[in-house]
This record gives structure tokens, sequence and C-alpha cells, in this order.
């Protein structure tokens, strides 16, 4: 049977992953669902900055909420979009998406299903590449 699992902001530990522009600190769902869920906030790394390589997600269920400051993403069906404090974003399966910018202080809760998911660097979508 599982436990409640807890996460305070005090014992918080960020350390480095996916994106080398930002710290990840894991709130402990991965490990209480038996990586059926993941969860976690990211900030932004001061001075380091979005790549802008389009890549995918293959999962069935990716989510964010932004907690503070900003980030502009560009996705292969509705384009560019910031996203500031209190905007949440339902990112598709496999939808071609990129990070464009993000503001130095920036912090977003994450939610996947399931915890572990691959991620795989694209060739920028026909629309996009046409206007670089």
């Amino acid at each position: 049977m599982a436990k409640t699992t807890t996460s305070h902001a005090k014992d918080a530990e960020f350390k480095r992953g996916l994106r080398s522009f930002f710290e990840y600190r894991d709130l402990g769902i991965k490990e209480a669902t038996g990586g059926a869920f993941g969860a976690h906030v990211i900030r932004a790394i001061p001075g380091e900055h979005a790549t802008g390589q389009w890549h995918t997600h293959d999962l069935p269920f990716q989510m964010f909420y932004v907690l503070k400051g900003w980030v502009k993403f560009e996705y292969e069906d509705i384009g560019e979009r910031t996203f500031h404090a209190g905007d949440c974003c339902y990112q598709p399966r496999l939808i071609r998406h990129r990070e464009i910018a993000h503001s130095d202080d920036v912090e977003i809760l994450e939610i996947t299903g399931p915890a572990e998911f691959e991620t795989k660097n694209v060739e920028a979508p026909a629309k996009a590449a046409a206007a670089e």
C-alpha cells in the first residue's frame, strides 16, 4: 500500500537534469507512484539560456504550470506562446516544440505520466523551418 508522500521547501535540493540551463527539484511523486507519475519544480540557472533545439517527448501526459517568471515556447501546432506566472500548458505526446527563452527567475511545476520518458531531438517542423 502506498503511503502519503511529502516534500518540504526547507529540504529542497535542485539538481541539473534534462536541460543544461535548468535545475530540477524532484517532489517524490515518481517513487510514491512506482514511476507511474513524476512531478518536479524546474528553475532557471541564472545566466544560462535555452538552446532552441526542437524536440519531442514520448509520454501520454505532460503539463506545466508557471510558478514564477516567464518562459517562451514554440509548438508545431500553435506557434509561439509566452507563459507567465499562473499560466498552464498541456503538451500532447510527441508534439514538436522548443524553448526559445525564459526569465532568470522562472520556476515551473511539471507533472508527467509516467515519470520516465524518452526525449528526442528532431528537425524543425516545415512551417517553422521556412520562417527561420
